[in-house]
């Protein structure tokens, strides 16, 4: 039985479909120049570093973004603030489409940065309070699993509108999602459990942060890692294949495709098995999977071995990812869920953001093999330690603090 009385199934749908398409949206701005990295050093005479590092510096900003529209979702819903993020991210993506120089386009990369920190925690919070509690583990998978959609949708325009219609094109068609806030603004219904805890003022919300700082900075630590654990497989791929194997950029396109597909299974198969054997054990063998493939990943002898091997590489990594919107709701005190989750996620990329700058820097020291199978075995080990060193509360209702969770687990400390 869903645990928030006062919406219906329809409501529950849209608040989910409204985060989830936020989600994917967002990741395929952010995804968009993963394709482009040539292009854009050609377009703007720098070097391909230069391109890695406007990835960075847009996950370097993105906390700003979290902070911003979490506290704005805990004290006045979680509808209008996913609104203004949505419209303010897609417009800045429009902006970089027009970019007459490589420090304007910087500019916008930093700028969207702050749109897509926020999107995340609102969306996740709306959709994680929605969701009836028997249904929360494969939703968290199948929201997170956005990511990995707007990372398809990326490799299907570069394949598709880059020959065509330019680069240009690629940032242009990201002004899109803007409609999304029409839907939102229709359909979607506030948070009632929101509208149950809502704060009193902002201060009351950090307060609360505060109160409860140990089990914040372990949810930060957790996120370094699972950062290191995504950005650490996927951003640098593309060139990987390009650099290491020759692989022509339509080839590339699909392989991005297949691998994704990998995600998006692998984010609702380990999702769904959170709600059976607990949120850590789920994302632990997830983890798993990802470590025993990495010779096939980095080390594959064919451009077919390589994509099968991404393919699994990604079910376990984005499977890993599925459990996490979940897992950090639940974590979450009631009255900082819009706050908490993003600004924890956030803060992790702010720490994992030279990821790519660090394995593009180990590329010319051990190979692009080794930087990037190197740097992920490290990722793996000391993430799996982390997570089994925490705690969980599966199953926690958000609606009243009176019921005890399903199969209780110990609070962090």
């Amino acid at each position: 039985m869903s645990d928030t009385p006062h919406s219906t199934r329809s409501d529950q749908f849209h608040a989910v479909a409204a985060s989830f398409l936020g989600w994917t949206l967002d990741a395929f701005d952010y995804f968009v120049v993963v394709f482009l990295v040539d292009t854009l050093a050609r377009e703007f005479h720098v070097s391909k570093g230069s391109i890695v590092l406007t990835l960075t510096a847009t996950l370097a900003v993105r906390p700003i973004g979290a902070l911003i529209f979490g506290l704005l979702a805990d004290r006045y819903g979680r509808r209008i603030p996913l609104m203004i993020n949505v419209i303010f991210f897609s417009v800045i993506e429009l902006l970089c489409g027009f970019s007459p120089s490589f420090t304007f386009f910087f500019v916008m990369r930093a700028l969207y940065g702050i749109g897509m920190g926020g999107e995340w925690g609102v969306g996740a919070s709306l959709a994680m309070e929605a969701a009836p509690r028997r249904w929360r583990g494969v939703l968290s998978g199948i929201l997170q699993s956005g990511y990995s959609v707007g990372y398809l949708l990326a490799a299907i325009v570069a394949r598709f509108v880059l020959p065509t219609l330019g680069w240009r094109w690629m940032f242009w068609l990201g002004g899109v999602p803007a409609l999304l806030a029409l839907y939102i603004r229709m359909r979607v219904p506030e948070s009632e459990a929101w509208k149950q805890h809502r704060a009193p003022s902002t201060a009351a919300v950090l307060r609360v942060v505060a109160g409860e700082w140990k089990r914040f900075a372990y949810l930060v630590v957790l996120m370094v890692f699972m950062m290191f654990l995504s950005h650490g497989t996927q951003d640098l791929y593309p060139d990987f294949l390009r650099t290491a194997h020759g692989a022509a950029a339509s080839t590339i396109s699909y392989i991005a495709m297949l691998y994704n597909v990998g995600a998006i299974v692998g984010a609702i198969i380990f999702g769904e098995l959170s709600e059976r054997a607990g949120r850590r054990l789920s994302m632990v063998s997830a983890l798993g999977l990802s470590l025993t493939v990495i010779p096939l990943w980095a080390f594959g002898h064919s451009l077919m071995a390589l994509a099968a091997g991404a393919f699994l590489m990604q079910a376990g990594v984005q499977g890993a990812w599925g459990v996490i919107p979940v897992h950090l709701n639940e974590m979450s005190h009631d009255t900082t869920r819009g706050l908490v989750p993003g600004l924890a996620y956030q803060l992790g990329i702010l720490f994992a953001a030279p990821t790519n700058t660090v394995e593009f820097a180990l590329r010319d020291r051990v190979g692009y093999q080794w930087a990037l199978a190197g740097f992920e075995i490290v990722t793996i080990v000391a993430l799996a330690l982390t997570i089994s060193l925490g705690s969980e509360r599966r199953g926690r209702s958000f609606v009243d603090p009176a019921k005890e969770a399903l199969e209780p687990a110990p609070v962090a400390k």
